[in-house]
């Protein structure tokens, strides 16, 4: 059998065998539920991944995005008597936009630390907008979220507890993971990587800088947000907590833990981490500062994440005295 065809077949068969995975390790609601919220979470960390491992900036407003989800899906449930999950999603995407447009225009033609604190401060507005103002539920936030209801005509597509809403949080995961895929081998995905790595090449290739970088903003932002849209119908509630440095933090190790640019990695990573938390739990607080430490330990010692560990072991079984192949880094590079 050919390897192309061997690849059609493994990926069906291994996204059946993870449909599968929670019944067969025991099929409690515990378990849906961490399956639920490793795919839910996975999904808001590759709209940062974007960001962090092809365009080489570090923001660190995604969690706005990922609360505009959260909070589009209350509002038009609860205030306006949505019921169609599907509106809701479409209303999730289009918020996200704007407020992607709105400070990507600010903040992209800044850089590195600037642009990381400029974000930063754009979510702490974020959260103190959405502790204080009514109209978002102030601290009590939004409560009475329906059930996810994606029914299409002679088709009921509903969700009541987490065993029914796994499926669809995988389906998005999948669909995530396609489009990120999609982007990296696009003509946006390769611009992305040539202002990361050298921003006078792109200029000298017809590449503008700032108008790539608004663009990979855009498609990042809904990413995130599809995220909170789906999490609003997971805990039935949204409070301004969408917003609190946890998520934060747990989109930062999510994206470096294994390693940036790797496609799979924000999902192992994601699942690590809520396994921990979920399953071996040291306690709240203890969980949250176990979780910053594993983050400044991967930034500090592990800078290629636990890939990179792999990485001299591979040396080791390559035969010596082969020809070096060049890496496309090290062109854009010089």
């Amino acid at each position: 059998m050919r390897p192309h065809r061997m690849q059609l077949l493994a990926w069906p068969l291994l996204g059946a065998a993870t449909i599968a995975a929670p019944a067969l390790l025991g099929g409690s609601a515990a378990v849906y539920s961490a399956a639920v919220l490793i795919a839910i979470f996975a999904v808001m960390a590759y709209g940062l991944d974007i960001i962090v491992s092809d365009l080489g900036e570090v923001s660190l407003a995604h969690t706005v995005f990922f609360a505009a989800g959260s909070y589009t899906t209350a509002l038009l449930a609860t205030r306006a008597g949505v019921g169609s999950a599907w509106i809701t999603l479409a209303g999730s995407i289009a918020v996200a936009l704007l407020f992607a447009g709105l400070i990507g225009l600010v903040t992209l033609r800044l850089r590195e630390f600037v642009f990381s604190l400029v974000t930063y401060a754009v979510a702490v507005v974020a959260m103190t907008v959405a502790s204080n103002w009514g109209f978002l539920g102030g601290s009590d936030g939004l409560r009475g979220i329906p059930l996810l209801d994606l029914s299409l005509p002679g088709l009921a597509l509903k969700a009541r507890n987490d065993r029914e809403l796994w499926p669809f949080a995988f389906a998005l995961l999948a669909v995530v993971i396609y489009l990120v895929a999609r982007f990296r081998r696009s003509a946006l995905g390769v611009a992305a990587i040539m202002t990361h790595l050298n921003p006078r090449l792109a200029t000298m290739s017809g590449i503008d800088p700032a108008r790539v970088r608004l663009q990979v903003f855009l498609f990042s932002a809904p990413i995130s947000a599809v995220a909170g849209w789906l999490y609003a119908y997971q805990r039935a509630y949204v409070s301004a907590d969408v917003l609190e440095n946890y998520f934060l933090i747990l989109m930062l190790t999510a994206v470096v833990l294994v390693g940036r640019r790797q496609l799979l990695g924000p999902v192992f990573a994601t699942a690590l981490v809520l396994v921990q938390e979920k399953f071996f739990s040291f306690g709240g607080n203890v969980d949250k500062i176990v979780l910053g430490a594993v983050l400044v330990v991967i930034l500090a010692f592990l800078p290629e994440g636990l890939a990179g560990l792999a990485r001299p072991l591979a040396r080791l079984r390559q035969p010596r005295g082969g020809a070096a192949s060049t890496p496309i880094t090290t062109t854009l590079e010089n």
